[in-house]
């Protein structure tokens, strides 16, 4: 099955905005936990934020404040605005699909290729 793909990554100042976006096939997106990992240089892949196929989110402590995570179920996407943007939010940013998404990973899931998100400091 096709993997999700990822846009929106970029070169940003601290403190400006980001949205990423993903798009899934409808099977996928309709099934699954949707969500967004990232991983940094020298960093263990963690997960960001995720919603359920009913729309309920969830975003990390360390990013709630500043990340929101929403889906477009007509145009089977998943977005994550990135706001207030800090250098430690430099990574590959990458859309999962699952059943579950662990920590580290999805379960019975797919993955994006990734898109990298560079805050200048």
């Amino acid at each position: 099955q096709a993997q999700p793909v990822e846009s929106g990554g970029g070169l940003v100042q601290a403190g400006g905005s980001l949205r990423l976006s993903c798009a899934a096939s409808g099977s996928i997106f309709s099934a699954n936990v949707m969500g967004w990992y990232r991983q940094a240089p020298g960093k263990q892949r963690e997960l960001v934020a995720g919603i359920s196929s009913g729309g309920e989110p969830i975003v990390q402590n360390s990013v709630k404040d500043r990340f929101t995570i929403s889906r477009d179920n007509a145009k089977n996407t998943v977005y994550l605005q990135m706001n207030s943007l800090k250098a430690e939010d430099t990574a590959v940013y990458y859309c999962a699909a699952g059943q579950v998404l662990l920590s580290s990973r999805p379960v019975s899931g797919v993955w994006g290729q990734g898109t990298q998100v560079t805050v200048s400091p």
